[in-house]
This record gives C-alpha cells, sequence and structure tokens, in this order.
C-alpha cells in the first residue's frame, strides 16, 4: 500500500472560490442512467475481480433498479412549506431517518424482486434471499428499512439488507428527481446547504464515496450519497468526517509498473485517511479512469478497506449493498454514527 502525504496548498475549488468562481454544489442524480452506469461499471469490476460472483449480482441488482425507477408510481412528496421549513432548519428536505415513507415504495421493491427471480435458479442462494424478502409482511420490511436507514445492525437480516437496500435507493432516487422538477423553479430551491456538510444535503444519508469529476469548468470532488445517489461539492484534501484539513493521507493498493511508458500507474481509487479523527473515505479519480462509479468501485476495492481498517482507520462512509456488522449485537443509540 502506498501513503502520500496532503500538500498544504490550496486546492483547485479553494483556488477557484478565492478567484470568484462558481463551483456547482450539487449535483443529482439522472434517472435516465443513474443505475444503468452502475450496472454496466459492476459488470467490468468484475472482470477478474475475486468478488466477481458478488459484482455481478449487484450488477443484476442495479438492472432491476435501473428497470424499476423509469416507471415509478406517484408517491407522495413534500410541498413548498414542508421544503422552506426543512431549509431555514438547516435540514434535508427528504431526511432518511425521518421521513414518512409512502407503502408504494414496498409495491415497487416487490415487483422489482419478483422480475429478477426469472433468470435465477431455482435452488440459487440468490433467489433464496429474494423469495425471504418477498415472504415479509409489509410490517417486517418496514422494520428491517429502518434499521438500514438508522445505521442499526441490531436485528438487521444482513443477506436481505441489499435488497431491501436497492428498494429504498430507487425510492429516495425518484423523490429528488421529482421534488427537483416539482420545485425546482420555486423562488427557494428544494436542495441546498445543510447543516451538517458531512452527510448528503437532500436526505441526510451517509456517503458512499468521493469522486474527483472531470468538467468542462475544471475537476472538483463531490461526495457521492449512499442512498439517493445526489452529489454534493467538498473542496479536496479536506476530512468529509471532521472538515480538518490536517494530518490527510491517501492510501491506495500498490501500484502497478507501466512497462509501455516506463512509470507508475496511479490507482483510481484511494482511500483518504485523516489523522486528525481517524476516519477515512475513499475517493475515486476520473482523471485516472473516467469510467469509475462510486458504488461499483467501491465495492470492487474491498481489500483497500481491509487495509485501511487495519491500519486502524475507521470508515466514515457507507455502501448498502454490503454490510458488515453483528446483527446480534447490543442495540446503539438510534442518533449515533458509524
Amino acid at each position: 500500500m502506498t501513503i502520500s502525504q496532503a500538500s498544504r496548498l490550496l486546492s483547485p475549488e479553494e483556488i477557484a472560490v478565492r478567484a470568484g468562481q462558481q463551483v456547482e454544489f450539487l449535483r443529482l442524480p439522472q434517472v435516465a442512467d443513474v443505475f444503468s452506469a452502475r450496472e454496466r461499471r459492476l459488470r467490468q469490476c468484475a472482470h477478474e475481480n475475486a468478488m466477481r460472483d458478488f459484482l455481478l449480482f449487484a450488477a443484476d441488482i442495479a438492472h432491476a433498479q435501473h428497470v424499476a425507477l423509469q416507471s415509478f408510481p406517484a408517491v407522495r412528496l413534500p410541498d413548498f412549506d414542508a421544503i422552506n421549513a426543512a431549509a431555514h432548519a438547516g435540514k434535508p428536505a427528504l431526511a432518511a431517518t425521518s421521513w414518512e415513507r409512502d407503502p408504494q415504495w414496498i409495491t415497487a421493491l416487490r415487483n422489482m424482486l419478483e422480475s429478477m427471480l426469472p433468470t435465477l435458479q431455482t435452488q440459487d442462494a440468490v433467489g433464496a434471499a429474494i423469495r425471504k424478502v418477498l415472504a415479509l409482511s409489509d410490517q417486517e420490511i418496514e422494520q428491517q428499512a429502518d434499521r438500514l436507514l438508522n445505521n442499526i445492525m441490531f436485528g438487521l437480516d444482513l443477506a436481505s439488507a441489499p435488497l431491501i437496500a436497492a428498494g429504498l435507493q430507487v425510492y429516495w432516487v425518484h423523490m429528488v428527481s421529482a421534488v427537483q422538477q416539482a420545485h425546482g423553479e420555486d423562488r427557494l430551491a428544494p436542495f441546498g446547504r445543510t447543516d451538517d456538510p458531512s452527510r448528503c444535503p437532500c436526505c441526510g444519508s451517509l456517503p458512499t464515496a468521493s469522486i474527483s469529476r472531470i468538467d468542462a469548468d475544471g475537476s472538483y470532488r463531490y461526495v457521492h450519497c449512499s442512498l439517493c445517489s445526489a452529489q454534493w461539492h467538498v473542496v479536496r484534501i479536506k476530512c468529509t468526517h471532521c472538515d480538518s484539513t490536517k494530518g490527510i493521507q491517501y492510501q491506495s493498493l500498490q501500484a502497478s509498473d507501466d512497462e509501455s511508458v516506463g512509470t507508475v500507474r496511479k490507482e483510481a481509487v484511494e482511500a483518504e485517511t485523516c489523522d486528525e479523527c481517524g476516519h477515512y473515505l475513499k475517493i475515486l479519480r476520473m482523471e485516472r479512469n473516467p469510467a469509475v462509479e462510486p458504488v461499483a468501485d467501491d465495492l470492487a476495492s474491498l481489500t483497500l478497506d481491509l487495509l485501511v481498517s487495519e491500519a486502524g482507520f475507521q470508515r466514515h462512509g457507507i455502501n448498502l449493498m454490503l454490510l458488515f456488522g453483528d446483527p446480534d449485537a447490543q442495540e446503539p443509540d438510534p442518533g449515533s454514527t458509524h
């Protein structure tokens, strides 16, 4: 694993801000391709990966998510007064831990899972997991969803969690997009900065990873939400957990020599670690590989998580497609972070 100490020079974002240049704060998920792009990247990453079967399973989920999102049923959305109140309180308009979920999300989840069954073998473990979720009552599914959205491992069924999480992701992506379409032209934008910059400004969820995007105006770092796939801008060389700019280091799996050009190829996925708070979050660099996708590349680089964890760092973010923990452990305080 290679480690490089962060420079104290200003990041490109900080230089742009000081120069008066506007950096787009929020990038909302695109219904047309958010999950299809994830599926493509998962299938690419599965090639010669030790987690090939799991990545292909995640790709199948992403495909079902894409289909479900294109015809998602109408659900209740926050009105202008609710959006206004959330903005003045510094809270996300679609807070995952407090939003009263519309029952339609479970109907959409069941349809999505049923659509996956014909492609699976009857005795396949994945098929068994899907049938297990389908056999749950709506109340049992809601209980599992509550644990997922509150980051509570106590009582969480880890085998069912990725499937239920997939339904929640589709539901929240739909709501974020629908709210933007319904209120985007109002005098108050539906989504904006909130009091906690470490969490998604749309739904308040933890991130999965950050991504250094390449755009026409430059290269800026965005943090990717684990639930609704919104991305919000955070300057580089800054801890996404505690906002510190001190003790930032970048760790990656051993880089490989590119004999064709006589140089060392830098990895597109790195772990940004913070010595101040002991947390880390992966950063994906599009300038090194334009195909990277936060959820897919995070899953495909699990070895990096293991190495960074062994070094004593705690992950700031979460990937709802692969959860770790002890479901039999004592139930934590729902207000605590992990």
